[in-house]
């Protein structure tokens, strides 16, 4: 299925690029607009259908996953270190996207319009405001408005509280967790839309820019790419100086590959399970750190939502202060938490962050154009993430032990 799918991304992408090609070429500037137009009904449909799932996806899948952290509480000493270790690679990863994607600068000179007070950072809000905003005043409300950091807040209450009454509500914890692979189901069915929505959007974005914009999507794959080489080298020299060995490299080799091909890092997961344990770590510290790890420590997707936010900044002119930049790190650190096995989940926490910043909601089209394509590094990144850490807990819990 992952394959076929990706298969009718890649016809969609080249599709896309040909005909936008062919009307940039051949036709006038008013039936650009016309054809921009038409295709802007698929294009606004879909980010319509998925601004209708961040809400109750993030509330439920986030309080899931922090209930189901009351195991890792229990667990104590291991728990913590997993914790973190999981928030300094979320640190590490998300940092070296906003340091590579402000020294590459893939998005400067697109100069894309943008309507009347998108962009506008003039109402920004001072340190008391933002910190009372986080509290939502109805969550209700925080979720039709889509005010994402209110529904984190609301979800980490409730996810704590289940995680404290388990015993006592275990029809709540049912509740949740169902609801949670309904809205995944939802999801996926959303995202089967993504081929015609991903034609429409580079049709239309090759169509009004000419070939100009292919050397900008070559420039933004490449600098990503060069981001994920440069923390897998940081993982694997954790990993090198942990162990003195290379062993780490060779295990995640064959779970990477399919990672990579299938653009899935769930794929992957029990050849990765039975490669850690080949290389001489416990089963009982790979079969705690990894599953913690799909839910609480995707490397690759962090560093792409900081990638992606900034660069959809840069094609519309819109300057972040330094603050805005570090609340963006914040955000997305939380809100990509518990999203494991959300197909496109990236692009659900980019589409919850730009409206936050009063960012181009319509800038989710240029990244989806290539989505896939980034989604390959990014599930692959995400094995060898995980990976190191299942080594340096228990290298850790070894001193210890």
């Amino acid at each position: 299925m992952n394959r076929l799918f990706a298969l009718f991304l890649i016809t969609a992408m080249i599709l896309g690029i040909a005909v936008g090609l062919a009307a940039h070429e051949w036709l006038s500037e008013p039936q650009v607009a016309s054809l921009a137009g038409g295709m802007g009904l698929i294009t606004t449909m879909f980010l319509r259908l998925i601004k209708m799932i961040i809400a109750p996806l993030v509330f439920t899948t986030l309080v899931a996953g922090i209930a189901h952290m009351e195991g890792a509480a229990a667990i104590g000493r291991v728990g913590a270190k997993t914790i973190a270790w999981f928030v300094l690679a979320s640190v590490v990863s998300l940092s070296l996207g906003l340091v590579m994607v402000h020294l590459f600068e893939p998005g400067v000179g697109l100069a894309l319009p943008k309507e009347a007070g998108v962009g506008d950072l003039s109402t920004t809000l001072s340190l008391s405001d933002f910190i009372t905003h986080l509290v939502p005043r109805s969550i209700v409300e925080a979720m039709a408005d889509n005010e994402i950091l209110q529904i984190v807040v609301f979800s980490a209450f409730a996810g704590t509280a289940i995680a404290g009454m388990k015993d006592e509500v275990p029809a709540v914890v049912a509740l949740v967790e169902q609801v949670a692979r309904i809205m995944l189901k939802i999801t996926g069915y959303v995202m089967l839309l993504a081929p015609v929505a991903v034609f429409a959007a580079l049709t239309v974005t090759v169509a009004q820019q000419g070939v100009g914009i292919l050397d900008v999507y070559a420039t933004f794959i490449g600098a990503f790419y060069l981001a994920l080489g440069l923390l897998w080298l940081l993982l694997l020299a954790v990993a090198f100086v942990v162990r003195r060995d290379n062993a780490v490299f060779g295990a995640v080799k064959d779970p990477v590959l399919l990672a990579f091909s299938t653009a899935s890092s769930e794929a992957a997961y029990p050849q990765l399970l039975d490669r850690l344990e080949g290389i001489g770590l416990p089963r009982r510290i790979v079969s705690f750190v990894l599953p913690l790890g799909y839910s609480f420590n995707l490397d690759g997707s962090m560093m792409y939502c900081t990638f992606a936010v900034l660069f959809i900044a840069q094609a519309y002119g819109i300057d972040l202060s330094i603050a805005q930049q570090v609340t963006l790190l914040l955000l997305l650190m939380v809100t990509s938490k518990g999203m494991a096995g959300v197909p496109r989940a990236s692009l659900v926490v980019i589409a919850a962050a730009l409206p936050y910043f009063h960012l181009p909601e319509a800038g989710l089209l240029l990244i989806l154009a290539v989505d896939h394509i980034l989604d390959m590094g990014r599930s692959a990144t995400n094995i060898v993430g995980n990976a190191v850490a299942c080594v340096v807990v228990n290298a850790w819990e070894g001193k210890n032990a």
